[in-house]
């Protein structure tokens, strides 16, 4: 059976549930605690073996699951379940040893207990480690002792024996009591916190089942391939087509699990939730019911998935909800609401555009921001020749269209934390802004290279521009600023990027099963099948892109991007596709490094974010924190003063108070579900308004470039595309047609 018709080209750094528990399809009993020990199901078996014939044969970088594979298999598996080496023990791992070179005949005969064996393991060793914790809670700690705990233990080793790993969890909870003291919490407080904390944690890993049991192995297995390349289980691969087609169809509703309820964290506006005007942030779901008169589900203690599962649904088709308002105690009066399903459109994820006006002197110029936080795109709606098909493409079209209008003289497309998405979106998204040429190379796995690009005559913007980019831009991210980069046409500024150079396609294992049942069983693997080049021959992988104007590395790079894998691929570069530049940036660049050099040098704000980026590498640099509680309140504060600090500069350049309002940016003990939803919101709406000094300094380098051009035509001619014969008044309309695929 041919493999490439059935396949959704794509390039994404972000996956849903890659390393997390894992989306699992249940019935409606799944909610309850698993019963254990947990067992493959032959359909886990089946899809094990499917997959394992898929990567290894047509990925990119094709290995037998053979005894060497499978040592990296082990590997990765206790690491997805213990990173931290904080549940097993080197008695458990002796234990294990023999599993070792096991796990590809337990994926070639169908034979998944001993990865199961591991987990079920796991699952023991989390409850154990939780009530040995409560247990703990009830004399509480000396505080006086001088000992430390070293918190991050990914290079550590399993403790040795059961006495060492109770001295490690005595240390844990020690700091986590420690952490609610120094916030000003009472021993009963504390005790109280923590014990509702692990009782949770508890009843989250009691509803564990044979779905995340299976999702995690195999993940082990894919990412071990490559680091890029994903198992996902139905619902899993369910929520990536959401997340790439930016649409669900349901009631319009943001979730998230709070003690054992389904709390509202965000109505969509013009969703059935919205429009209902019954429906609002922190109400509590407590049932649902399908149809108008079906019986109703008690969901209280459910997993946050499954409730989510039951909400979803065909448009059209109607859910009624059980709410206990927001502003209700738990024995407040319950409120039924009825809603019908409808399209949602997911728009926080959209491209979104602002102008920022910049002054130098008496001089303003307004500057078009557009923020893309991932190349989105619904395919399947695409497919079926819907003209209003959701398109990153198309939504950056329509601002460039609206900015032109606002007078805008200059464009920056931000990127940061974009992760990728749609090939065929990053190629016609460069296409916007170049009138006609090859984007991008990819090279499959016989070593076949195929140029795509546009071929869509006119610009939608010939203007000055500029892509913002850091460390998390990643993939199709990079496959723009590449070609943007490469032609010339516009400044890359900011960090360098992820160098994530290849290429995935969803492979829908059920269309390749023998079978005839409608509902997904095998789920889908997401698989590297092809690595892109940039136009110039070069490869992004590892490399990345680098800007022409560096802003400071924030020193993540230690811990987050593609060099930091051990099975990355490496970088590699071909032929030169045959393109042209359109323009020649170094006529002006060294004018504008050296304008932003003197800007920043004498900039507050600029001044204060490195002040800043160095308190936080310096605090994450340490892996070590004392346990005795007056070394602990004597580094609170130190930390106390800085951020004071920091807060009082923030006011002097701005008026504001940083990140926050008026509340100390300090470690309050609590995790991030343990929190009033009203404050949290609150948090997230005031770092939404903070200044952004990246974004402030990216829009005055294009204020200088546009101030350049103006006064000097014949440097207009040299750095505008095409020697500035298109006018910002171009516009195109973007392709309708799917973009051609790789054969």
């Amino acid at each position: 059976m041919p493999l490439r018709p059935m396949l959704v080209l794509l390039l994404a750094l972000v996956l849903p549930a890659a390393h997390a528990q894992a989306q699992a399809v249940q019935g409606e009993e799944g909610h309850k605690a698993s019963t254990l020990p947990l067992k493959a199901s032959p359909t886990q078996a089946d899809a094990a073996q499917l997959s394992a014939r898929f990567l290894t044969r047509f990925h990119y970088d094709a290995k037998p699951l053979d005894d060497a594979m499978s040592a990296k298999i082990y590997k990765a598996y206790f690491d997805m379940l213990d990173g931290e080496k904080v549940f097993f023990t080197q008695a458990d791992m002796a234990r294990f040893e023999p599993l070792k070179t096991k796990f590809d005949d337990a994926i070639w005969n169908k034979d998944l207990s001993g990865p199961f064996s591991v987990f079920n393991l796991y699952v023991q060793r989390a409850i154990d480690r939780m009530t040995y914790a409560r247990n703990l809670l009830k004399k509480g700690f000396d505080l006086t002792k001088d000992e430390t705990y070293a918190y991050d233990r990914k290079h550590a080793t399993w403790p040795a024996d059961q006495a060492a790993l109770d001295d490690l969890w005595r240390k844990r909870t020690k700091n986590d009591w420690l952490r609610l003291k120094l916030a000003g919490k009472s021993d009963d407080d504390i005790r109280k916190t923590l014990d509702k904390r692990y009782a949770g944690y508890i009843d989250r890993v009691k509803q564990l089942d044979g779905e995340d049991a299976f999702q995690t192995f195999m993940n082990a297995y894919a990412e071990t391939t490559d680091p890029h390349t994903d198992y996902l289980g139905p619902r899993a691969a369910q929520n990536f087509d959401i997340a790439m087609k930016l649409s669900l169809e349901g009631i319009g509703a943001v979730l998230q699990a709070r003690d054992e309820y389904t709390q509202i964290r965000e109505v969509v506006p013009g969703g059935p939730a919205d429009k209902s005007g019954k429906v609002h942030v922190g109400d509590r779901i407590v049932a649902i019911g399908q149809g108008t008169d079906g019986g109703m589900t008690d969901v209280i203690g459910w997993r946050l998935d499954d409730v989510v599962d039951k909400i979803r649904g065909k448009k059209d088709t109607t859910v009624r909800l059980e709410i206990l308002p927001a502003d209700a105690g738990p024995d407040g009066k319950h409120e039924l609401v009825t809603l019908v399903r409808k399209k949602v459109s997911i728009e926080e994820q959209a491209a979104k555009k602002k102008v920022i006006e910049v002054k130098d002197g008496d001089v303003s110029r307004k500057i078009g921001i557009i923020d893309l936080p991932t190349f989105y795109s619904d395919f399947g709606a695409r497919r079926e020749g819907d003209k209003n098909f959701k398109s990153a493409t198309r939504d950056v079209a329509k601002l460039l269209g609206e900015l032109k209008a606002e007078g805008v003289q200059g464009v920056v497309i931000d990127l940061r934390n974009n992760g990728g998405g749609s090939l065929a979106e990053a190629n016609e998204l460069t296409g916007l802004f170049i009138d006609q040429g090859p984007v991008v190379q990819v090279r499959d796995a016989r070593g076949q290279v195929e140029e795509q690009g546009d071929d869509q005559p006119g610009l939608a913007w010939s203007g000055p521009m500029a892509v913002l980019v850091n460390r998390g831009s990643a993939s199709a991210s990079e496959i723009f600023s590449a070609a943007i980069q490469d032609y010339g046409r516009g400044l890359i500024i900011g960090e360098p990027t992820f160098g994530k150079g290849t290429v995935q396609n969803l492979v829908d294992l059920d269309r390749f099963a023998q079978g005839d049942s409608e509902k997904p069983q095998y789920g889908e693997l997401k698989m590297t099948i092809a690595e892109f080049f940039r136009i110039n021959g070069g490869s992004t992988q590892l490399k990345g892109v680098t800007p022409d104007i560096l802003f400071p590395k924030n020193g993540d790079e230690k811990d987050f991007g593609e060099s930091t894998y051990d099975n990355a691929l490496p970088w590699t570069q071909i032929q030169p596709a045959p393109y042209s530049k359109v323009a020649d940036l170094k006529a002006y660049l060294p004018q504008l490094t050296s304008k932003h050099d003197a800007r920043v040098a004498k900039s507050p704000a600029w001044q204060l974010m490195l002040d800043e980026l160095a308190q936080y590498k310096k605090m994450r640099d340490q892996n070590t924190i004392s346990l005795n509680l007056a070394e602990r309140q004597a580094e609170r504060k130190r930390q106390d003063a800085i951020q004071a600090e920091f807060r009082a500069r923030h006011k002097a350049i701005d008026g504001s108070n940083g990140d926050l309002s008026d509340e100390p940016v300090l470690d309050d003990g609590l995790n991030a579900n343990e929190r009033s939803l009203k404050s949290e919101l609150k948090q997230e709406k005031e770092a939404k308004k903070a200044k952004d000094p990246e974004l402030q300094e990216t829009a005055h380098i294009l204020f200088d470039a546009i101030g350049m051009i103006k006064a000097n035509p014949k440097l207009a001619a040299e750095v505008l595309p095409y020697g500035g014969k298109f006018s910002t008044t171009a516009a195109v309309t973007p392709p309708e047609k799917p973009a051609a695929q790789p054969h």
